[in-house]
């Protein structure tokens, strides 16, 4: 059963969604009146998904959504009555998964809170990606240059530089990137 919060000012607005919630299978453990203490809400109750409901996103809003999606992103979905399409750009990349211009129908809450929850999920995967390309990229770089110092204070080629520091690392049961950094961080001080 996934665990839903719901962030909405209107109590008479939320009633219906919160009961097409519980009717569908979903555990509705929250109900904050504003997104202001939305980030510690969420690393208090770690909601699986969080269900904005706004007539149209503030700015304060979107900052809130943005400081928990830094600090602890989970699928966030968006009801409002503001189909600007700034809006929905803004929103889209504070971390809003699923933006719906006004209410759906019981039927259809459930694809939408799946379609969001994979987007999220996508998006993750994206992100963690990424994240190793770029760790990869900057292991690659500092290799090379650690290489260059290599290849200059021994006056060997690329290749002989390379397996110097990779059988170095090897040695030392580092990886060759960490054992770059520290080629470099020693030739800095010797500079």
């Amino acid at each position: 059963m996934l665990k839903v919060m719901i962030v909405d000012n209107d109590l008479v607005r939320t009633k219906p969604l919160k009961q097409s919630l519980l009717d569908t299978g979903y555990d509705v453990i929250a109900h904050l009146k504003d997104t202001v203490n939305l980030d510690e809400a969420c690393n208090r109750l770690k909601p699986d998904i969080v269900i904005i409901d706004t007539d149209s996103p503030s700015r304060d809003t979107l900052e809130n959504i943005c400081v928990m999606t830094m600090n602890d992103p989970r699928p966030i979905m968006m009801f409002t009555h503001d189909g600007d399409k700034e809006q929905i750009k803004l929103a889209t990349q504070a971390g809003v998964c699923a933006y719906v211009v006004g209410s759906i129908p019981n039927e259809r809450l459930q694809p939408v809170i799946d379609a969001a929850i994979a987007r999220f999920e996508e998006f993750k995967n994206l992100r963690v990606a990424l994240n190793e390309a770029n760790t990869k990229l900057s292991e690659r770089k500092l290799v090379e240059r650690a290489k260059g110092l290599i290849m200059k204070q021994r006056k060997i080629d690329e290749d002989e530089a390379y397996n110097l520091l990779r059988s170095m690392a090897m040695q030392k049961h580092m990886r060759i990137g960490a054992l770059s950094k520290q080629i470099i961080d020693a030739a800095e001080l010797l500079l």
